[in-house]
C-alpha cells in the first residue's frame, strides 16, 4: 500500500471530510454506475484519514471519539451515501480487528490506512485443524471488498450438540475470490459484492470467537485496557450506521431549499416553489424529522461515550434501547427524505438530481438487518415487556 498524506492525528477530520464533500458528491453518479466507490475517492478518503479513527494509536492510528466519529461519517454520506457506508463498515470493521489476538494485529495493521472489510452472517463454515481452521464458503453483503485489503469472515464450526459456534477470521483478500454479483437499487455504490472462499488456511491467532466478543470478551492483551476498545461492538454500529442516514437527509433538505428557489410548481399559478405554502409544511416538517434523529443520535452516542469513560455496566433494556433508537433514526430521515422527494417534482428523477438516489439509499438502509426499525422496536418492546430481547446482538 502507497504511503498515503493522511495528518498524523485526527484534529480537524470533520473539516477534513466537510473538504472532500463536494469531490465524493461529484463522484456519486459515477459510483452508483460502476457499482464500487472509484480509487480518486479512495484515495481522498485515505489522505483525510478516514480509515485510521479505529485503528489502534500503536500502529499510527487515531483511536477517534465516537462523537467526531458520527460528525466525519455524516459529512460524507452528505455526499454519497454508497462511498460513507462503506467507509463506516471499513472503519467499524478495523475496530474489531483490534480486538484480535495481537499477533493478528501485527499482521493486518501494517499500515494505519488499512482499508479491513467484513461481514456478520455465517453462510462459510470452518472446520478445525492441528494449527487453526479451514474455511470454505461464499459470504454475501462484503462492503467495499474491491479495495479492501483484509476481510473478516464469519464462518460455523459445525457441532454434533447444539447450536455452531461463530468465528470472525481474519483473510487477506488475497486469498478470496470476489464474485460480480452487486446488482441492487440502493447503496448500489458501496460494492457490497459476495466472497467466496475455498479452502482458506487461517491460524489460530487470525481467528475471533463472536459469542465471548459480544460478551465484552476478547484476546487481543494490549488494547484490552484501553477503554476505546471497551465500547460494544454491536453498539457501535448503531453509532456508525445513524450517520449514514443523517448525512443523506441533512444533505436533501440542503438541495431542496436551494432547488425551491429556481422551479415552480408545474400546473399551478406558483412560479416558484419556495413561495406556496405546502412548501412551508413540507420543509418544516422534514426538517423536525431531521431535527429529532440528530438528538437521538446524540443522545445514544453520549451515553455510550459515557459508559466507555466510566465503566459502568449496560442493562439489556440499555443495549435494545440503542438499537431501537438507531432504527429510529434511519426511519425518521427516510421518512424526511421520501416527503421531500415527493415535493420535488418529476425533474428530480434524473440520475444526476440526488434526492432520487438518496431516497434509495435510505431505503437500502432501513433494510439492513441491524437497522431495521420494525425489527429494532420489537426487540425493545420486548424487553420492556419483560421479555428476553432474543438475540445476542445487543
Amino acid at each position: 500500500m502507497a504511503p498515503s498524506s493522511a495528518p498524523r492525528t485526527d484534529a480537524g477530520i470533520v473539516d477534513r471530510a466537510t473538504a472532500i464533500r463536494p469531490f465524493v458528491r461529484e463522484h456519486a453518479l459515477r459510483t452508483e454506475r460502476e457499482r464500487r466507490v472509484p480509487d480518486e475517492v479512495v484515495s481522498a478518503l485515505t489522505d483525510a484519514g478516514i480509515y485510521r479513527m479505529n485503528v489502534p494509536r500503536r500502529f499510527g492510528g487515531y483511536e477517534t471519539r465516537l462523537r467526531i466519529q458520527v460528525d466525519t461519517l455524516a459529512e460524507i454520506a452528505a455526499g454519497c451515501g454508497s462511498t460513507a457506508f462503506t467507509a463506516l463498515i471499513q472503519a467499524g470493521c478495523s475496530y474489531i480487528a483490534a480486538l484480535f489476538p495481537d499477533e493478528a494485529q501485527d499482521e493486518i495493521f501494517t499500515s494505519p490506512d488499512v482499508r479491513v472489510g467484513g461481514t456478520l452472517i455465517p453462510d462459510a463454515t470452518a472446520v478445525a485443524t492441528a494449527d487453526g481452521y479451514l474455511v470454505n464458503g461464499t459470504s454475501g453483503f462484503a462492503t467495499g471488498c474491491r479495495h479492501a485489503d483484509w476481510h473478516l469472515l464469519t464462518a460455523r464450526v459445525e457441532s454434533g450438540d447444539g447450536p455452531p459456534e461463530v468465528l470472525w477470521t481474519a483473510v487477506p483478500m488475497t486469498e478470496l475470490e470476489i464474485l460480480d454479483d452487486w446488482h441492487v437499487s440502493g447503496l448500489a455504490g458501496s460494492g457490497s459484492n459476495s466472497v467466496v472462499a475455498r479452502d482458506v488456511v487461517v491460524p489460530a491467532h487470525r481467528v475471533l470467537p463472536v459469542g465471548p466478543l459480544l460478551r465484552g470478551d476478547f484476546p487481543s492483551k494490549t488494547n484490552a485496557d484501553d477503554p476505546f476498545y471497551r465500547m460494544p461492538v454491536p453498539l457501535l454500529f448503531c453509532a456508525w450506521t445513524a450517520p449514514n442516514a443523517l448525512g443523506l437527509a441533512r444533505a436533501t433538505l440542503e438541495e431542496f431549499t436551494e432547488r425551491i428557489h429556481r422551479r415552480g410548481i408545474t400546473y399551478t399559478f406558483h412560479e416558484r416553489q419556495n413561495e406556496a405554502a405546502v412548501t412551508h409544511l413540507q420543509a418544516a416538517e422534514a426538517a423536525m424529522k431531521i431535527s429529532c434523529a440528530e438528538l437521538l443520535t446524540a443522545e445514544f452516542v453520549d451515553r455510550i461515550e459515557s459508559r466507555a469513560r466510566t465503566g459502568d455496566p449496560y442493562t439489556q433494556e440499555d443495549r435494545a434501547r440503542i438499537r431501537a433508537q438507531t432504527g429510529y433514526v434511519a426511519r425518521l430521515c427516510k421518512e424526511a427524505v421520501d416527503l421531500l422527494a415527493s415535493a420535488s417534482g418529476a425533474s428530480s428523477l434524473h440520475r444526476e438530481v440526488p434526492v432520487q438516489r438518496a431516497v434509495r439509499d435510505l431505503h437500502a438502509l432501513n433494510l439492513h438487518s441491524f437497522v431495521n426499525p420494525t425489527t429494532n422496536l420489537e426487540l425493545y418492546g420486548r424487553v420492556l415487556s419483560g421479555l428476553d430481547a432474543g438475540t445476542p446482538f445487543l
